[in-house]
């Protein structure tokens, strides 16, 4: 290609490029916004959300080992 002649991905705007927002049927709208603002804070706070939720899921996985351990070894004296 000639350095002359735009390239035709040049030519397109991509700045106000909104996703899906324009073809989502007018009854569907709530729940598209609520996507959108999922996505928006997943963009702003991407990092230390995916950090929190690995470390709540760790302690909660923590916890169920703990107490599946606990019932093992000390739960075999119920009796109903």
């Amino acid at each position: 290609m000639s350095p002359s002649r735009e390239a035709p991905e040049d030519k397109v705007e991509t700045s106000d490029v909104g996703g899906l927002g324009e073809i989502i049927p007018d009854p569907l709208l709530p729940v598209w916004r609520r996507v959108e603002r999922v996505q928006s804070f997943r963009e702003a706070h991407g990092n230390t959300y995916v950090t929190a939720l690995e470390a709540l899921t760790a302690v909660a996985l923590a916890v169920g080992y703990v107490w599946w351990v606990y019932l093992y070894f000390y739960g075999g004296a119920v009796s109903l």
